[in-house]
């Protein structure tokens, strides 16, 4: 065996234990994602897309740039399944289309005002019931993948990386000027919505929790978040095409 086939096995034993080490990092993360998803998102799904993020993180990680392994393949494990669910789209139709309507409806709503819009004003102007509207917010917030989370050492949480790995600067100026638009829609929420998004995705808290510390129920919660969602749409609508869901 000569010394470049003898380097290529250690390097294929090297992989091969990366893989073998964080494969409990793809299931780790892959529940922690059904807890935001829909019931009808399959676990299997996310983490066979996961192990394909895994395996080509450990194709393209390069030690010397800084990051530990764990936190790298985290980052490619989690942006692998993120385009599976976003390539899949297991949310009907009907719910991005009444969440557009919504996100039309408080946007207009708001130019008008210069104020933000209330959930009474919103369904007044879809022409439906409160209940009817609070049934939109609770369903599009089960459409909507969210994160605003920095990378976690451990699950390697964060905004999901572009599916190409060919980005320009420009994609990447692009990119950070929406992450700084979104920052600032994020600071401009009502109190109470802004509030609910810290503590859903800075703090990690689940919906349960988040009402206790509100004193409201669960459902209310649901829909205050699936509000911020919307409100975040309209005022983001430059940003976003109108086949694209936040």
């Amino acid at each position: 065996m000569n010394a470049h086939a003898m380097y290529n096995d250690v390097e294929l034993v090297s992989k091969d234990e990366l893989i073998t080490k964080q494969a409990k990092l793809v299931k780790r993360i892959a529940f922690h994602l059904m807890h935001r998803l829909p019931p009808n998102v399959q676990a299997e799904d996310l983490i066979q897309a996961g192990m394909i993020g895994l395996i080509e993180a450990s194709r393209q990680y390069d030690p010397t740039q800084g990051a530990s392994f764990e936190t790298y393949a985290g980052i490619r494990v989690r942006g692998a399944m993120l385009d599976e669910i976003r390539r899949s789209d297991w949310t009907p139709r009907s719910v991005h289309r009444k969440s557009r309507e919504a996100a039309e409806a408080l946007r207009n709503i708001e130019q008008e005002t210069g104020r933000d819009a209330s959930d009474t004003e919103v369904a007044s102007r879809l022409g439906i019931s409160l209940s009817a509207y609070h049934q939109i917010l609770t369903e599009s917030m089960s459409a909507h993948i969210f994160s605003f989370d920095q990378p976690d050492e451990n699950t390697g949480e964060t905004i999901a990386l572009p599916e190409s790995n060919d980005v320009g600067p420009s994609e990447n100026m692009q990119h950070g000027s929406f992450k700084t638009a979104l920052a600032n829609a994020i600071k401009n929420l009502p109190e109470r919505e802004s509030l609910v998004m810290s503590l859903y995705y800075d703090e990690d808290l689940n919906l349960r929790e988040i009402g206790e510390i509100l004193g409201v129920s669960e459902s209310r919660v649901c829909q205050i978040h699936g509000q911020a969602l919307i409100r975040l749409k309209a005022r983001l609508s430059d940003w976003t095409a109108p086949d694209h869901e936040l």
